[in-house]
């Protein structure tokens, strides 16, 4: 099957034209709510060969591997501006933790259709909203004068319910970061702008790099966001997934300056403030961007796709 443009579409007809193709496809499956899905085996499977395609590409780098669980402790978030940036996107793990009289009082409460989740209380966990953030608080103390190199994947949470396919409300990153002094930041994230972008090109992808900044929230994110751009720290991989009106973000390099260091007491050799960079792949974005761009039948792409994702 392949894939009809929506490219001519407005924005919103475009998401859904695309959303009911890849359903249609079996490639996404609905589970009830916007922005979450199950994905069929044909998909996993280009996911799975694209992180395989990133693993051999970033051998050089030596990183230490990390898999996460996507979620992390309350209290290491709270370390973190998070709340204050981007309240509209994060996820709380609350949970039952009352008795015998609790529990009936809750199910009561189902029952005549009243809010019964009052009755649930904050856990000590919440969902992780970037992939590197449980990473951050394993590092506390003085680095060596190399740094760390860590090479991450778990799964994401924002809660962002939307029709568009590629805005999900949980999904996979994987993600290499470096921490260090500022120079070791900037040069990962020099040397990533440019390999992650011979990493999409290899598969057809050919991203546009654009200066970028993140959602932050409210009046005062606007400062903030402009603030981002004007020091050049977010930089973001466009690829006209849905709509060519509005191309998709399927990867970013970021850097975060000293900001982590200073949140979770990690140190360079030399007792300063570490410093951090990150790359981060949308994983179902990309798979997503190759469904799209190559069609729906991994069979029939282009020879070189598939020998760079070994399919």
């Amino acid at each position: 099957m392949t894939c009809t443009s929506t490219a001519t579409l407005p924005i919103t007809e475009a998401y859904q034209a695309f959303l009911d193709q890849v359903t249609e496809a079996g490639l996404l499956v609905p589970l009830g709510v916007r922005g979450v899905y199950g994905y069929n085996g044909v998909f996993e499977g280009v996911l799975q060969s694209f992180d395989r395609l990133i693993t051999r590409r970033a051998a050089h780098f030596q990183a230490d591997v990390l898999r996460l669980p996507g979620v992390l402790s309350r209290e290491h978030y709270l370390k973190t501006s998070h709340i204050e940036n981007f309240p509209d996107l994060m996820g709380s793990v609350h949970s039952f933790m009352g008795r015998d009289r609790e529990h009936v009082g809750m199910l009561t409460k189902r029952e005549s259709g009243e809010e019964w989740t009052q009755d649930l209380v904050p856990s000590a966990l919440m969902l992780t909203p970037a992939c590197c953030y449980p990473l951050y608080p394993t590092v506390t103390g003085t680095l060596s004068s190399e740094g760390k190199t860590a090479d991450l994947f778990s799964q994401v949470f924002r809660h962002e319910p939307s029709i568009d396919p590629c805005r999900l409300q949980i999904f996979r990153q994987r993600e290499f970061v470096r921490i260090g002094t500022a120079e070791q930041a900037l040069e990962h994230r020099k040397q990533w702008i440019e390999l992650g972008r011979d990493i999409l090109a290899e598969v057809g992808l050919g991203v546009e790099i654009v200066v970028a900044n993140d959602p932050f929230f409210g009046r005062g994110g606007r400062v903030m966001a402009a603030s981002q751009k004007d020091q050049d720290l977010k930089h973001e991989f466009t690829f006209a997934v849905a709509s060519n009106e509005k191309p998709t973000a399927i990867a970013s390099t970021n850097c975060h300056m000293d900001y982590f260091g200073k949140a979770f007491d990690i140190k360079q050799a030399n007792g300063e403030a570490a410093h951090s960079a990150c790359i981060g792949f949308g994983m179902e974005r990309v798979t997503l961007a190759l469904f799209k761009h190559h069609g729906f039948d991994p069979d029939r792409w282009p020879y070189e796709v598939k020998n760079a994702l070994e399919l």
